[in-house]
């Protein structure tokens, strides 16, 4: 069914399986996160944060199915300092969030998994425009598969039958007022992100933040409409979230929906890439939102 589906929307075989791969390791991590508990393991990822056991398997169960994939040239996620090589006669090269929303883990909140996926073996001195195709998993009440391989944007829900098709060419209509402001810290030290925050509450717009990107973004994306923002601080004045590995695939993904990203210049999409562990602000949702965000804070 997935397969079949992606080959229809324009993937090519080797991407198409690629990405059905993929679909198992989600699977897996699905599964695997009913039974690891919430406990940190003594070790901190390349940014410096404590990692938690799933984390540590996530990671390990997407790096199993990506280093032995015939069509993978390279892999990195947001959990390792360096580029891993795999097969040589690989064509993509994959960057991951294995376990967006870690820190949610141990209040049971939905957590995710979001994939960016190039073409070639090296991104430095590209952009995340050039992706050919983008995910994002969300492990909640279901286990939902929502992707791009740049012709609109799909969710599939994981069933004992596996992945089938439940929301085709989903949209951001922008109908209802939605705002998930993260780093609200940064009000202290910014007049302008506090004005845009306090406008959204006086424009009665409905609160919806939970502290994870992919529930975040996914809440937007199934109601059509929000705007999601993590803007930089003095302390922090490129943000915190990464841009090959969080920022880049959820762009993609909204931006085929017909919504906008911005880092408060440009698109995400057309921020060139420096290094592996790249941080950039954003705001992403509905086109008016963002446009809104890039006005206030500038």
């Amino acid at each position: 069914m997935l397969f079949d589906f992606l080959q229809k929307n324009g993937a090519t075989m080797e991407l198409a399986e690629l990405i059905v791969e993929l679909g198992r390791a989600v699977e897996e991590i699905s599964t695997t996160i009913i039974h690891t508990g919430t406990g940190k393991v003594g070790s901190k990822n390349v940014y410096g944060e404590e990692q938690i056991a799933m984390d540590v398997k996530a990671d390990e169960i997407m790096g199993r199915y990506l280093k032995t994939n015939p069509y993978v040239a390279a892999y990195c996620s947001e959990e390792m300092d360096a580029l891993e090589p795999a097969d040589e006669g690989g064509i993509f090269s994959v960057f991951h969030d294995p376990l967006d929303g870690s820190s949610l883990f141990d209040v049971n909140f939905s957590v995710g998994t979001i994939v960016g996926i190039y073409q070639g073996r090296n991104v430095i001195g590209r952009t995340p425009r050039e992706q050919v195709a983008a995910l994002y998993a969300v492990y909640g009440p279901r286990s939902t598969l929502v992707l791009s391989v740049g012709n609109g944007v799909h969710e599939f829900v994981l069933t004992s039958e596996g992945w089938e098709l439940s929301r085709e060419n989903m949209t951001l209509s922008g109908e209802k007022k939605y705002f998930a402001p993260g780093n609200l810290r940064a009000t202290k030290d910014r007049e302008d992100y506090f004005q845009l925050v306090s406008f959204y509450i006086k424009e009665q717009y409905t609160l919806r933040y939970s502290g994870g990107m992919v529930p975040d973004l996914n809440h937007i994306l199934q109601k059509g409409s929000g705007v999601f923002l993590y803007p930089g601080m003095p302390s922090a004045p490129h943000g915190k979230l990464r841009l090959l590995y969080e920022c880049g695939p959820m762009a993609y993904i909204m931006e085929q929906a017909g919504g906008l990203s911005s880092n408060g210049e440009k698109s995400i999409l057309d921020l060139e890439i420096r290094d592996l562990t790249q941080t950039t602000p954003i705001f992403i949702g509905v086109k008016e939102e963002v446009k809104r965000a890039e006005e206030m804070l500038k």
